[in-house]
């Protein structure tokens, strides 16, 4: 590398390291070794194709300022409104943006981004490194390619699923505090209805991919209690009707 490319490469740096916060990837892949070649893919998430290719650019200019990968190969599919529409009208105010860059490596980055569409992943850029290493690899650098970009395309997909999960979880806790103070209210125990405080969530923030399962029970066991609760409700009420007649 000459000093004037040198130069630059510091100055790509500086200008994203200045005033800019860092990107962290969603999910990042095992690195593949193969006769002197490394390959490691990143998953970023991003909503249009500018934001991608920020994504990209930080990780060229940044990441790997202190080693320049020889390709940084990437897909994008971003869920994106259509100009003039508000979303207010649902989906169809939206429309699919995809494409890729091969950054040299011919072929590569479309099989990037059909391995996003196999999985569905939206909303999202795939961008997969490799640093060459004298040795061409012929037809076995698309496996690793394609290898690398799944294993961060699932991990994605479980990122996007805990969020779901969390998001539902902390809706059913809420709904089952209300019921529980209706309850307590229908049981004349007003004190307790006032007073009601919810109990301690987990720490859902805290949580990874891995505690997935555990939110999916926790969503189950969430919902048999407010059905049980709707039931003491109900039953409460038609006591108070009786009573009353």
């Amino acid at each position: 590398m000459t000093s004037s490319n040198t130069s630059q490469t510091s100055l790509d740096s500086f200008k994203f390291l200045k005033g800019s916060r860092p990107i962290e990837a969603v999910a990042t892949s095992q690195e593949i070794r193969d006769r002197g070649s490394t390959f490691v893919a990143n998953i970023f998430n991003a909503s249009s194709p500018e934001a991608t290719k920020a994504k990209v650019d930080y990780l060229r200019n940044v990441t790997h300022s202190s080693k320049r990968a020889t390709h940084e190969i990437s897909a994008w599919r971003c869920m994106t409104l259509k100009e003039g529409r508000t979303g207010l009208a649902g989906p169809d105010d939206f429309e699919l943006k995809s494409g890729f860059s091969d950054d040299g490596e011919q072929w590569a980055g479309s099989r990037i981004l059909k391995v996003m569409e196999s999985l569905s992943i939206l909303d999202a850029v795939v961008v997969v490194s490799r640093w060459y290493g004298g040795i061409m690899l012929g037809p076995a650098r698309f496996n690793h390619i394609e290898t690398c970009a799944s294993e961060v395309c699932r991990s994605f997909k479980k990122s996007e699923e805990l969020k779901e999960a969390i998001t539902m979880l902390s809706t059913l806790d809420d709904i089952l505090t209300q019921l529980r103070c209706d309850l307590a209210a229908l049981s004349g125990d007003e004190e307790r209805a006032t007073n009601e405080t919810p109990s301690k969530k987990p720490d859902y923030p805290a949580w990874t991919p891995e505690d997935l399962p555990k939110a999916k029970r926790l969503i189950t066991a969430r919902e048999r209690a407010i059905a049980t609760v709707k039931k003491m409700i109900a039953k409460r009420r038609e006591a108070s009707l009786d009573a009353a007649s």
